[in-house]
């Protein structure tokens, strides 16, 4: 195969399409290529970082080794818009074609406006796998975009549904399908939407008030803290939250995908709409949690957003990394500033968190002896502040379970996940259609206009807040629980018994 080789006059100029990775946005990059007389050079503007900058040594050892040539003058590349940051390899290839347009050494048998490109070039003209490129893919399937990616990264892109992905190994395929020489294949691959947990309630013995607490927390999206011994089940608990909260919708199943591309984590269509359980190290950074660096991607906090972030040994964690997660646990989001770039991140998870009573583990517990004094035990617990405990719905003792129970080989029914998912569902799907947003992301008005107490109740919650020395924002958590317990029992109003078992879950947390 042959392509036209470099003529003595050329055109003037060439464009390309392709889009850049700012956080979950993918704004439109027109890359535009010149080649004018004068002095050889390669020059490319438009705000190129470190690894763009060294792709014209990609790109023109990726042309001589395909056969082509390289233009004698001067190639100027444009990114426009010149004001937006570009970076990464996903720019060679267009860049690359754009060189050959321009130059005449390939001719469009396409309308190369309608199509998109991208991929990183290897010296030989190989396509390699690309960063980030599950939001580029939505936004040019919204724009009713064809869209040209390595082969490699087919598995990635093929999750969004509908979008006509053109996958190619080698530039000179690119080339031969813009020339009109072959037709693509589109990719073969599809989201695998079947859906399977590992972990199971029925695995966890004993433990019914445990379990019927993250029933609750599952269904309203509250925040929960376990606090037990050393082997009582705190973490196996924590560990099967998600198998009985709803699968994601395919919307939110897409974003979480976005969210792992461009942390350049891989996702496995089979995960794709299980809730994700996040359980990052003690020794974590503020930054590897909330998300940030110079350039900045995705925390622990976004790769769980609808879904889980489990905090084990919480209070080994540092101070000023937990006080990071007070802004996001308000607002769902994470906004990250740099001095040329500014992101915002979703953050919509439900935070379950795991700690001992004390550092031994072992106060309260009648069958061990605590060596803690009551200044440890009191520095310990206080290395959790009141701020961020406030923003905690729920507080709850996990005992050791009985010897009696551990050891018993009888079949008793415990209920699977799927069966109390079920009742999850049911109340998740209540909320929605009574205020279309589940009751922890109720705001204070919202609280105020649609939980309404009786006098009794107004009582009773005026007489707690008293005692517990409550602050506005832990009423109305009380409240917003209440309201979930409610929502199960399939109830209008909130009951007292409700507003007690609500009160209950706070009271350890005064």
């Amino acid at each position: 195969m042959e392509f036209g080789r470099l003529g003595s006059r050329v055109s003037q100029l060439a464009k390309v399409f392709t889009r850049a990775s700012t956080g979950l946005d993918a704004p439109v990059v027109t890359i535009e290529v010149h080649i004018s007389g004068g002095l050889p050079g390669f020059s490319i503007v438009g705000l190129p970082e470190g690894a763009l900058k060294e792709s014209k040594d990609r790109v023109r050892s990726a042309l001589i080794n395909s056969h082509f040539k390289m233009p004698k003058g001067r190639i100027t590349v444009s990114l426009a818009p010149a004001n937006l940051p570009k970076r990464g390899g996903r720019y060679d290839l267009p860049i690359a074609l754009g060189i050959l347009l321009a130059s005449g050494q390939i001719k469009s048998c396409v309308d190369i406006g309608q199509y998109e490109f991208y991929g990183e070039l290897g010296l030989d003209g190989l396509l390699h796998s690309t960063e980030g490129l599950l939001p580029a893919v939505i936004e040019a399937y919204k724009s009713k975009h064809d869209i040209v990616i390595p082969a490699d990264d087919c598995a990635q892109c093929a999750l969004v549904e509908g979008a006509n992905l053109l996958p190619a190994q080698h530039l000179l395929q690119v080339c031969e399908f813009i020339s009109g020489v072959s037709e693509p294949e589109p990719c073969p691959l599809k989201a695998n939407t079947q859906i399977t947990y590992a972990n199971d309630f029925s695995q966890v013995k004993g433990q019914y008030q445990a379990k019927r607490a993250l029933e609750v927390a599952a269904s309203g999206g509250h925040n929960i803290l376990l606090r037990g011994t050393p082997g009582s089940g705190k973490t196996m608990l924590a560990e099967r939250l998600p198998s009985i909260m709803p699968p994601l919708s395919a919307e939110k199943a897409l974003q979480r995908a976005s969210i792992y591309s461009i942390a350049g984590k891989a996702l496995d269509s089979a995960q794709m709409y299980i809730r994700a359980f996040r359980s990052p190290h003690h020794s974590s950074s503020a930054v590897s949690l909330v998300g940030g660096g110079s350039q900045p991607k995705p925390g622990e906090i976004s790769l769980a957003h609808e879904g889980v972030l489990f905090l084990d040994e919480l209070p080994e964690f540092p101070r000023h990394v937990l006080e990071a997660l007070r802004q996001p646990l308000e607002s769902g989001t994470v906004h990250v500033s740099r001095a040329q770039q500014q992101v915002s991140f979703p953050a919509n998870f439900q935070l379950i968190a795991a700690m001992n009573p004390c550092p031994c583990g072992y106060y309260g517990d009648g069958t061990v002896k605590c060596h803690c004094t009551d200044d440890q035990i009191s520095k310990y617990q206080a290395k959790i502040s009141g701020p961020l405990l406030d923003r905690i719905d729920m507080v709850l003792e996990v005992p050791p379970l009985p010897k009696e129970v551990l050891l018993s080989q009888k079949n008793e029914a415990i209920e699977n996940s799927e069966t109390i998912r079920a009742r999850v569902l049911d109340c998740y799907n209540m909320q929605l259609n009574r205020q279309g947003k589940l009751n922890d992301r109720l705001s204070s008005d919202e609280v105020d206009r649609l939980i309404i107490l009786n006098k009794d109740n107004r009582q009773l919650l005026e007489g707690v807040i008293d005692k517990l020395h409550l602050s506005a924002r832990a009423y109305h958590r009380i409240l917003k629980v209440a309201r979930t317990i409610a929502d199960l029992d399939h109830a209008q109003t909130i009951e007292q018994q409700h507003l007690i078992e609500a009160i209950g879950y706070r009271r350890h947390n005064g």
